[in-house]
């Protein structure tokens, strides 16, 4: 578990790795800090968002499933990318950065969902604590908790959603040539641009 004081510092460092990266085009090093925890390897996503008439829209979110990389150097790779390579948005500009919250999701390792029958899924899942990654083949799809919270999904409807978000059909959670992995995310957010930063509660 991570404190609030780290996942600030966190938060801190992907609004600063953009800032950074948008005005020099440098890459910041990751900075030192007295936590072990930091330095772990870890997933994690950065999510960023515009907010309008008080509602919160998407602007980039890209991260890192696995633990492959040190949780410090993620963020500042996952910041970076989600505000400049997301495929669904043009780069964040300079002057957006004001108008922007970031938010980052720290998470649990995947683990695979093992059931005898697909239809199973609905029930050893949870909406409200885990995230879901759908694999079949070469597609992939991957939806944060917090994501089936914002829409007010239902556990089938969370698992139709991943599963078209990897490209496949909504229904493929039923195929057993599907694999389903859950994990569960500490997220913390800015609740406005440059403001107090929060450990977000979802469930």
């Amino acid at each position: 578990m991570l404190t609030l004081e780290e996942g600030e510092f966190l938060v801190k460092l992907a609004r600063e790795a953009v800032t950074r990266y948008i005005d020099r085009g440098e890459k910041i090093t990751p900075p030192k800090y007295p936590s072990d925890k930091i330095y772990e390897k870890s997933g994690v996503f950065v999510t960023i968002e515009k907010l309008f008439h008080g509602e919160k829209i998407l602007r980039g979110c890209i991260g890192f499933p696995y633990p492959y990389f040190p949780l410090i150097e993620a963020v500042i790779e996952a910041a970076i990318s989600a505000a400049t390579e997301d495929p669904r948005f043009p780069p964040l500009r300079k002057e957006e950065l004001s108008e922007v919250i970031f938010e980052v999701s720290v998470l649990t390792p995947p683990k695979l969902l093992i059931v005898e029958n697909p239809k199973d899924y609905a029930k050893k899942i949870k909406v409200g604590r885990d995230g879901l990654i759908v694999e079949m083949g070469p597609y992939s799809g991957l939806l944060l908790p917090q994501v089936p919270i914002e829409y007010k999904w239902d556990e089938e409807t969370f698992l139709s959603e991943c599963c078209m978000k990897a490209g496949l059909p909504p229904d493929c959670w039923l195929s057993k040539k599907v694999k389903i992995y859950t994990f569960t995310a500490e997220i913390f957010s800015e609740l406005t641009p440059c403001g107090k930063i929060i450990k977000r509660e979802i469930g």
